[in-house]
């Protein structure tokens, strides 16, 4: 893994891991700690996930979807017929007076636990969802929300959370119908959500290039302001918390912003520890 550039890393219930290596190389560490190399692509690829063993893979190349076949990687051909994809635009922003901004591409994806349902959040264009592990795409939730990550509860198989450039959106029928939340936010712009145990986490901050960002919590009820995550977690994070930088498994949760703090809770969030420091670049997380 050494002198590569890592993203995507999505877990199975095995106990493997499957990673991206420099954008186009996809990985699979196996239960013993061992690394090989699955398959590489002349596709820039972003982000990929496991749905019921099959493995999706997102790409940066005009927000495409594939799936990983018998060793090779086919595209997914009704992704690029998602009702509206005519309307999807790369996101842009002006830094120190220059344009910036990733390409069109899919960002996030999530699986329902039960497989019911696959979701892919493409930046910008909305969260295409499929029911029928990948044959059709439907579109849940106006592009115009900017989504910058996609997440399913693993404990209630229809609650999905989208953390977008204007709140946290939160569906509680597999994103046939969406709710904004932003009471108790310091600002609207999250990049980063999560669910640990019954609640949802979510960061936030002033815009992606912030020199700081907070992380906080909301019971999946509803009915209260999100408050600052606390129990030892840091009041503002250095730098943002951003898309896949936030995760859980179980009663295990680990928070790392862009200046490679990593903060790691055994308790469902209610206490944290900060393990390490200083892992600058630092793009995802997960749990083995």
């Amino acid at each position: 893994m050494a002198g590569h550039g890592v993203r995507g890393l999505t877990t199975a219930d095995n106990g493997s891991v499957i990673a991206i290596l420099d954008s186009n190389i996809i990985s699979r560490r196996s239960s013993d700690g061992t690394w090989n190399e699955l398959i590489r692509s002349d596709i820039e690829l972003s982000v990929c996930v496991i749905s019921q063993d099959e493995i999706f893979v997102g790409t940066d190349d005009n927000a495409g979807m594939m799936r990983l076949v018998d060793g090779r990687l086919e595209v997914v051909n009704s992704f690029e017929h998602v009702r509206g994809r005519e309307s999807w635009y790369a996101g842009t922003a002006i830094v120190d007076g220059k344009v910036v901004g990733p390409p069109l591409g899919v960002r996030s994806m999530s699986a329902a636990g039960d497989g019911s349902a696959l979701f892919a959040n493409v930046h910008v264009g909305g969260i295409p969802r499929s029911t029928d592990r990948g044959v059709s795409w439907h579109p849940t939730i106006d592009i115009e929300t900017d989504v910058h990550e996609v997440a399913c509860s693993n404990v209630h198989p229809n609650v999905v959370a989208a953390a977008s450039a204007v709140g946290l959106y939160i569906s509680h029928d597999a994103g046939e119908n969406w709710a904004i939340e932003t009471e108790g936010l310091h600002e609207p712009h999250c990049l980063a959500v999560a669910f640990i145990g019954a609640e949802v986490f979510v960061s936030a901050s002033e815009h992606p290039f912030s020199e700081k960002g907070a992380v906080y919590r909301r019971s999946l009820d509803g009915g209260e302001p999100f408050v600052p995550v606390g129990g030892g977690f840091p009041r503002w994070t250095s730098g943002v918390v951003d898309t896949a930088c936030m995760t859980a498994s179980g009663a295990n949760a680990a928070i790392i912003d862009q200046a490679g703090n990593v903060h790691v809770s055994s308790d469902t969030g209610r206490t944290w520890s900060r393990k390490a420091s200083g892992l600058r670049g630092s793009s995802a997380t997960a749990f083995v």
